[in-house]
């Protein structure tokens, strides 16, 4: 055989598995190992870029960064970035003959454009005046005899004034009998809770309707008393004076000092019990003749129907959004859920004054926020007015829609105190996160998600800073999640029509009901009636005299030169100021009047001032006259000169009429 022949024959089996050992490695950047080793390129391939040049690109300066984590980072930015050939997202309409049905009716019969928007003026006429005139007619009720035409008052009116501004022994809510006035409440004040701890007794009351009392024959209405705190509107709820739904008109009279107010089941309202007595009381007339309704569902009919005629045939997205936002924007704030209000001309303008900087969020939202790009093109009619119109409405009716959760207020000490809150968060968490994991998937389909994660994580920095600025808290109102979320609805989908629909409904009634409150607030703005953390006065034990009924309460002296005095509440209400340095400042002596044979409870409080900080815990004085020491650490009974957050009034002095 010639020497330069190629030797052919075959190897052992254990000589070649040698050679495999000793075969080093492949590199990516080795020579081809000889004239029959090629590389393969397809035409939409990229060629390998040289190990020794990756790093010369973008990524230079990130080399303090370990490479795996510099790897999948590039690999999560580019799939970010999205396609390369991005989809657009539109709505293709379901049953399109039916869904284009309107449009096309509408230019069948007004072809021309001046007809039309003479059409739409003519019918946003007819829609103010039918708002109008079911509103007026509304206002209309009849008159009671010796009493005149009912007053409005608001849900959470009482005779017994707040935050102790009744005084020492209620002198500043005088008279407590022989008194009274016909009123008119609205409908669902069943549904006015408390936000804010009240005390009755040695129970404290939160999240739950103020009303202490009821009949004292629990098979009947007639005869109800209750405590003069109660709200007049719940209370008259209770007894069967009116309904919840629709509301209703009648006659409140001061009964003075009653006592074992009992506790009773009526009319969807439980009643609280309170087993002494209070200085002021009150029941209700019977018999009384008085025609009143109130008629936010009849303007709620009104309203939905008219945006929902707009809705079907309109295609222009500036005038289906903007028309819809006024008109849902006044039916809140005039009669789905007003603020408080006490004539319809100071309503208005309360309105009036909310609306003109509603109206330029309403712009941004449109023209900056991506409400404009959601609804532009879209000829889905009936899926528009299902979805975006639909939940525009129940977002702005959430004091109904959304009243079964249990979330007040967005606040760490709400969400501590009130039952199933922590639940509803986690809840709303979970539910949350699935939208956002389905927005970002949309959002990377069109190209667009690394521009929204930029924006996002300024929001998120923002609120960050927030959170850590010292004296002041953050507070996330309706219109601040509206201002948040917004913008990732910013795509025609589905789904997205009835966030944004949702989200801008909770943006009408925040600012329609509450305003424009600040989502920076101090601590004692957002404490309302939680606990200063002030001390507690240390009550010795109290000396009682079983001949004369007599209770003696003395203290140990303050615990600083801050403290001027020590409040005493008897039965909630204010019956003792002294202040040290007086004579006689340093004990109470309570006498039990003659006669009395009920339970007595007792708090004390240090003052500052004419400002008095924490109460103990309610001490309890018994029939018996046996003394039972008030549990540990401090009650949360309203303090003197704190706004609480409520919007319980008193009833105005003008209404006080003698009978």
């Amino acid at each position: 055989m010639s020497a330069n022949n190629t030797d052919t024959r075959p190897l052992s089996p254990d000589l070649e598995r040698q050679q495999q050992r000793a075969a080093p490695p492949a590199h990516p950047d080795d020579p081809l190992g000889g004239p029959d080793e090629h590389l393969d390129f397809h035409e939409d391939d990229r060629p390998p870029t040289p190990r020794f040049m990756q790093d010369q690109g973008a990524w230079k300066n990130w080399r303090w960064i370990p490479y795996p984590v510099r790897k999948y980072g590039k690999a999560a930015i580019n799939w970010m970035k999205g396609p390369q050939n991005p989809k657009v997202w539109r709505i293709q309409p379901l049953f399109p003959v039916v869904q284009h049905a309107p449009l096309r009716l509408l230019d069948k019969c007004l072809p021309n454009r001046n007809h039309q928007i003479f059409l739409y003026m003519s019918y946003v006429a007819v829609w103010i005046i039918t708002f109008a005139m079911v509103m007026w007619k509304g206002q209309a009720a009849s008159e009671v005899a010796s009493y005149g035409v009912p007053t409005d008052i608001g849900c959470g009116v009482a005779y017994w004034s707040r935050n102790n501004d009744c005084g020492v022994d209620g002198v500043n809510c005088r008279p407590f009998n022989g008194s009274g006035f016909a009123f008119r409440c609205p409908s669902n004040c069943a549904s006015y809770r408390v936000l804010n701890p009240r005390a009755v007794g040695d129970q404290e009351i939160v999240y739950a309707p103020l009303v202490v009392g009821g009949p004292p024959d629990p098979a009947n209405d007639e005869n109800s008393v209750y405590r003069g705190d109660s709200f007049i509107c719940g209370s008259a709820i209770h007894s069967g004076i009116i309904s919840n739904s629709q509301g209703g008109c009648g006659v409140v009279s001061l009964v003075g000092r009653q006592q074992n107010y009992v506790s009773t089941n009526r009319h969807g309202i439980e009643s609280i019990g309170f087993d002494s007595y209070f200085p002021l009381s009150i029941t209700f007339e019977q018999g009384i003749e008085c025609q009143a309704r109130d008629v936010r569902w009849s303007l709620l009919a009104v309203s939905v129907v008219f945006t929902t005629v707009l809705s079907m045939f309109t295609a222009s997205s500036s005038v289906f959004f903007f028309t819809v936002f006024i008109g849902i924007f006044w039916q809140v704030g005039m009669a789905s859920d007003p603020p408080s209000y006490t004539s319809i001309p100071g309503l208005f303008s309360n309105i009036l004054g909310k609306f003109l900087p509603a109206m330029f969020c309403a712009w941004v939202f449109y023209d900056k926020m991506g409400v404009r790009r959601t609804l532009h093109g879209l000829t889905a009619q009936f899926e528009k007015t299902i979805l975006w119109l639909g939940g525009c409405w129940v977002g702005a009716l959430t004091n109904y829609t959304f009243d079964f959760i249990p979330i007040q207020r967005l606040t760490g000490h709400d969400l501590e105190q009130q039952p199933g809150a922590k639940g509803a968060l986690a809840t709303i968490i979970i539910v949350l996160f699935v939208i956002v994991v389905g927005q970002i998937w949309c959002f990377r389909q069109e190209a667009r998600l690394i521009r929204y994660l930029k924006l996002y994580a300024l929001f998120v920095l923002g609120i960050i800073i927030c959170l850590v600025l010292p004296n002041l808290s953050l507070r996330i109102h309706h219109y601040i999640l509206a201002l948040l979320l917004v913008p990732g609805t910013s795509i025609q989908t589905r789904p997205s029509l009835l966030y944004q629909g949702i989200l801008m409904g909770f943006f009408i009634n925040g600012i329609a009901r509450w305003g424009f409150d600040p989502f920076l607030q101090t601590s004692v703005a957002l404490q309302g009636d939680a606990q200063l953390g002030s001390p507690l006065p240390v009550i010795l034990a109290p000396i009682i005299n079983t001949t004369l009924s007599t209770i003696t309460f003395r203290w140990e002296p303050p615990p600083g030169v801050r403290y001027d005095g020590i409040s005493v509440l008897v039965n909630d209400v204010e019956r003792y100021r002294g202040f040290f340095g007086d004579e006689g400042s340093d004990e109470f002596v309570w006498t039990r009047e003659n006669g009395t044979s009920s339970n007595e409870y007792f708090r004390f409080g240090f003052m500052s001032g004419t400002t008095s900080g924490d109460y103990t815990r309610a001490g309890l004085w018994t029939a018996d006259l046996e003394w039972i020491e008030p549990a540990l650490g401090p009650s949360r009974m309203k303090r003197d000169s704190l706004d609480d957050g409520d919007e319980a009034e008193q009833v105005p002095r003008a209404l006080w009429k003698r009978q």
